[in-house]
């Protein structure tokens, strides 16, 4: 199907996010994942290197993104592109509640700090 009705989004949660799949291959994308991830005020992420690049569009609030243990700060309307193989953490160190629209490659998976490989159920 071509259109993936809201509610038809099938929502993860997971440290504290919530992530809201919109295609994968599960739900019929062949090459593409996107979801939206939520994120209450103050969250702190789990770092994680990923194996395939990213791409976040900030559609509200303001986040605190660290590359490599490289602090920045993005806002509504700004653009985070992780590199795959980067150690990426995301933060929201506001009040107020954030949102991003992610977007990568099937197949994604991270290692996490311990050394453990997951796979987002989101992007599978």
């Amino acid at each position: 199907m071509p259109v993936i009705h809201a509610g038809e989004a099938v929502v993860h949660q997971l440290h504290g996010a919530s992530f809201t799949s919109y295609a994968a291959p599960a739900r019929g994308s062949k090459e593409l994942c996107a979801w939206r991830v939520e994120i209450p005020g103050g969250t702190e992420g789990v770092a994680h290197r990923v194996s395939r690049e990213e791409v976040l569009y900030v559609l509200s609030g303001t986040v605190q993104v660290v590359l490599n243990d490289q602090p920045g700060r993005a806002t509504t309307g700004d653009v985070i592109l992780v590199p795959a193989g980067t150690w990426f953490r995301l933060d929201n160190l506001t009040a107020e509640p954030a949102t991003a629209w992610v977007t990568t490659n099937a197949g994604l998976a991270a290692v996490m700090p311990d050394g453990s490989w997951f796979t987002p159920p989101w992007a599978c």
